[in-house]
């Protein structure tokens, strides 16, 4: 098969990663691609949300299927190009349907289909700028600490977190009324606040049968102490220590079973990957938000764990026979680091060098931000690069991770040292 993976993170380097090492895998296309994925695919600079460009790309090399890494394109509706155009209508696409993306497209709409489908989540109301006194009143009801999310798409830095009453309505008039996040706050929900541990579960569906994959959480913090700005993420831990073999099955009862019944019920088109943010509060997991794609930089720790072809898991996500595979698991534990751009997530500099790649041992080092330039790798992005470890525990694996990254070197590099720290 000829593939192409849409995208130019660290997530999708450990698509490519792994996608070639299948042997049902000709060709592989990364479009626009990084300095990682150029060691080990074809890059072509291309816009992810360039549907016409994308459509020449697949019919100039007969491209048998499409991996959307990133959420836009999904948001934007490439699942739909695909089945509305004659030429493109047979290939197959891995990434739901636009009316299906609207789950991590609206954060309003999330929360409709989790209380309509009785999914346990944060009891919310959404407020647009004409019901901004409406807004403060609702925040006058809550205690602190303050969760306000912006509705639309907001590269992950759309969620804030607030102690104090006066700055949860001065924000709350900033991204309503000054338009904070751009069109993305145009309406905002506000959320009561859980207080618990947070994890990932990430979801594979054809539209009918679904699969697990392992669990993973992130850091999303820039600061040591899970303290600072939100970022992309700071690194990952997979499997989750404090997941027992109980509470799995808590989140695939009461989360997943209804999510994924919840998308045949109400029409909604699906064939790929759910990702679920949930929160362990006491026993019980409740749903933060959903993302209609894979998680980064969870990712990089979930599917070096999947010892599956990952071409084969995808081929049955399209013909719909996803109840045929059997997931294998490797019992490791998976640990990554990112390494980011000094000053990030605010404005940083790019086109540094990075040096010592050559020296790495036993990780696997997932370009994100870094492209290929005078036969150098250098920065092109706020996080960089995510060195992903094994251990027989997670400490082995963070540990390895860590004594690796001593051996690489840019200019303002900067990680978090307290990967794991909470666990």
């Amino acid at each position: 098969m000829t593939i192409l993976i849409l995208g130019s993170g660290g997530r999708e380097h450990t698509f490519a990663w792994k996608i070639v090492q299948s042997p049902l895998c000709q060709k592989l296309f990364v479009a626009p691609g990084n300095s990682g994925t150029a060691k080990i695919a074809e890059n072509i600079d291309i816009k992810v949300t360039d549907f016409q460009a994308i459509k020449k790309l697949v019919l100039e090399n007969q491209i048998d299927m499409v991996v959307v890494g990133p959420e836009d394109p999904l948001v934007e509706g490439i699942h739909d190009f695909f089945l509305e155009d004659e030429e493109l209508k047979n290939v197959a696409v891995i990434g739901p349907q636009k009316d299906a993306a609207q789950l991590e497209g609206s954060k309003e709409f999330a929360k409709e289909f989790l209380f309509r489908h009785n999914i346990p989540t944060a009891a919310y109301q959404s407020f647009d700028a004409t019901t901004l006194e409406a807004g403060y009143q609702f925040l006058e009801t809550l205690k602190p600490p303050y969760v306000l999310k912006a509705d639309g798409l907001a590269a992950g830095k759309g969620v804030l977190i607030l102690n104090d009453l006066n700055e949860a309505k001065a924000e709350l008039k900033s991204m309503l009324v000054d338009a904070k996040f751009g069109t993305a706050s145009n309406k905002v929900v506000i959320e009561e606040f859980l207080d618990g541990i947070e994890l990932s579960c990430f979801v594979l569906t054809d539209g009918k049968n679904y699969k697990i994959l392992p669990t993973a959480k992130d850091y999303k913090r820039i600061g040591d102490g899970d303290i600072g700005l939100n970022t992309g993420g700071m690194g990952a831990v997979s499997p989750v220590p404090f997941a027992t073999e109980s509470f799995l099955k808590k989140i695939e009862e009461r989360v997943v079973k209804p999510t994924v019944s919840g998308l045949q019920k109400d029409g909604l088109h699906y064939k790929g990957f759910i990702f679920i943010g949930l929160i362990k509060v006491g026993d019980d997991p409740k749903v933060i938000e959903y993302n209609v794609r894979m998680g980064d930089p969870e990712t990089e720790v979930v599917l070096p764990r999947v010892k599956n072809d990952l071409v084969e898991i995808f081929q049955a996500i399209a013909n719909q026979t996803l109840d045929n595979i059997e997931i294998e698991i490797d019992e490791r534990a998976a640990t990554t680091v990112m390494l980011v751009s000094g000053g990030y997530p605010e404005s940083y500099e790019k086109g540094k060098e990075i040096t010592g790649l050559q020296d790495l041992k036993d990780v696997i080092p997932f370009h994100a931000g870094a492209i290929l330039k005078d036969a150098k790798v250098v920065t092109s992005g706020g996080r960089v690069m995510a060195i992903t470890a094994f251990g027989d525990t997670y400490q082995e694996a963070i540990k390895k991770s860590y004594q690796n990254i001593e051996k690489l070197h840019f200019d303002k590099m900067y990680y978090r040292k307290d990967i794991g720290f909470d666990l």
